[in-house]
C-alpha cells in the first residue's frame, strides 16, 4: 500500500534530533510506494527557511520529497478541496491538515504524520514507528 506521508514525517528524516527521525528513516528507505501533496513541498520549505534558517537545507528536504514521489504527487482540484473542508469540518482540524486526509481517503493510501493531536490522536493517521511496525 502505498504510504502518504505528511511534512512532519519528511522533516523528521532530515532532523536527527526528532523522535521520529529513525521511523522517517525506515519508511524513505522502505520498499512501499510514497506519494506527497503538493502542499507538501511548500510546508517542507517554509520550514527549512523559517525554523531552520536555512535555505539550503529547504532545497533539499523539497528535492527529497519530489525525487521519492515523482509521480505521486497529489495536486489539488476542486474536488480534493470539497473534501478537505469536508474532513475538517467534521473532525475540527485544519484545511491543511484535512487535506492530507481527502488525499488518502481518495486514492486508497496510508496517511502517516508526525501530529498526534489533529491526525494520529483522532484515527485519522498512523504514526511513523506504527507505519514501519504494520510494514
Amino acid at each position: 500500500m502505498t504510504l502518504l506521508l505528511d511534512s512532519g514525517v519528511w522533516l523528521a528524516a532530515r532532523d536527527a534530533d526528532d523522535d521520529h527521525h529513525p521511523y522517517a528513516i525506515e519508511l524513505l528507505a522502505g520498499s512501499r510506494p510514497i506519494a506527497a501533496l503538493d502542499l507538501t513541498l511548500y510546508e517542507v520549505a517554509n520550514v527549512g527557511v523559517r525554523s531552520w534558517n536555512a535555505a539550503d537545507r529547504a532545497r533539499v528536504v523539497a528535492k527529497l520529497v519530489r525525487t521519492a514521489c515523482s509521480d505521486r504527487i497529489v495536486q489539488v482540484d476542486d474536488a480534493h478541496v470539497e473534501q478537505a473542508i469536508e474532513v475538517a469540518s467534521e473532525h475540527g482540524i485544519s484545511v491543511y491538515d484535512a487535506s492530507y486526509v481527502a488525499a488518502a481517503r481518495r486514492n486508497g493510501w496510508l496517511l502517516v504524520s508526525t501530529d498526534h493531536r489533529d491526525l494520529v490522536g483522532k484515527g485519522l493517521a498512523l504514526a511513523p514507528k506504527e507505519a514501519v511496525a504494520a510494514d
